[in-house]
């Protein structure tokens, strides 16, 4: 099958080609994908080495799948571009999310939504797609009323230019990204702001929850946080139900859950942690707990590698289900 990756040198277009690979997606012909400044460099994958090319010359030799990680003005740009050769588009940018026509998949959980004529289809915001994981039987069995999310996010999730801010300082000088320090400091601070103190990843979770567990009552009130981290974000999560629930079987539900993996013994210090779960797809839940303070409220503590299952795990992911489906002709 001929697959583009726009975006290919990137950190997540990277980790695109890794998974790729690792997961055996039937890759015949690879079209790396960058801007002017990359084209003519190599790429290795497979074995070998792939020239990355302009956006024009892949769309020109019309791939099946192309998995962007371009940012978003090139995803408006070129996915209605490839679209209009046949091929599908699996988008990482917030571009497409919130379009009501493009489908937003975290396939574990809606992979139902998806339709044949669906040429491009929406991957969730990172922090978005670790959280409702878990929240997704949660939600089925009990209602969510409200989630109060806290957000400890690695530099990762700002691209090559968020690791080389945190290095740089670490080695004595001065970083460029960030409007503040990192190493040693936390930033209540990811994307920009919007006028009512919100930012913008706040938002993308509220808007993301509601549309992917296909429940617009539901409430959410977030704050993402940037922490001096190079891989792997986690999520202090409030849930609040509509209905009682049972702690075990609450827990039960979770781990039952394709791609939860449950660490939660505190008395023996098993909790997730962004070191371990740095190079996994599962997102790792602990510190599961009743909140007293509220009627129906619960507590929990998850983790994920945020290039992987929050980025290119998953856009490989949605892909498999189109190519199940006999949707991805080769």
């Amino acid at each position: 099958m001929k697959v583009a990756v726009v975006g290919a040198t990137g950190l997540v277009g990277s980790k695109m080609l890794e998974v790729l690979e690792e997961r055996r997606f039937p890759v015949t012909e690879l079209l790396p994908v960058a801007s002017f400044r990359s084209w003519g460099k190599k790429v290795r994958f497979q074995g070998r080495e792939w020239t990355v090319i302009s956006a024009d010359e892949a769309i020109a030799r019309c791939p099946a799948l192309a998995l962007f990680s371009a940012g978003g003005a090139m995803s408006a740009e070129l996915a209605p571009r490839f679209a209009e050769v046949g091929c599908h588009v699996v988008d990482n940018s917030s571009y497409w999310r919130m379009d009501p026509k493009i489908p937003l998949v975290v396939p574990e959980i809606n992979a139902d939504v998806l339709q044949r004529e669906d040429r491009i289809i929406a991957n969730p915001n990172c922090s978005t797609i670790q959280m409702v994981l878990p929240l997704a039987p949660l939600h089925k069995a009990y209602g969510i009323k409200r989630i109060v999310v806290s957000t400890y996010q690695s530099v990762t999730g700002a691209g090559q230019k968020g690791i080389v801010h945190l290095e740089t300082e670490r080695a004595g000088g001065d970083g460029v990204h960030f409007p503040h320090r990192i190493d040693m400091n936390i930033l209540p601070h990811i994307d920009s702001f919007l006028p009512d103190g919100y930012t913008k990843e706040e938002m993308k979770m509220v808007n993301e929850t509601r549309k992917i567990l296909r429940d617009e009552s539901i409430k959410v009130s977030a704050t993402t946080v940037r922490v001096p981290v190079e891989g792997g974000h986690s999520e202090s999560v409030n849930v609040e139900f509509n209905t009682p629930y049972e702690l075990s079987e609450a827990r039960t539900l979770m781990a039952g859950m394709p791609g939860v993996t449950i660490q939660d013994d505190p008395e023996h210090n098993l909790y997730p942690m962004p070191i371990n779960a740095w190079g996994k797809d599962d997102v790792f839940v602990g510190r599961i707990r009743r909140d007293t303070s509220v009627e129906n409220g619960l507590n929990l503590w998850c983790v994920s590698d945020n290039l992987r299952k929050g980025a290119a795990t998953n856009a490989v992911q949605i892909a498999e289900v189109l190519l199940e489906n006999g949707w991805l002709e080769a």
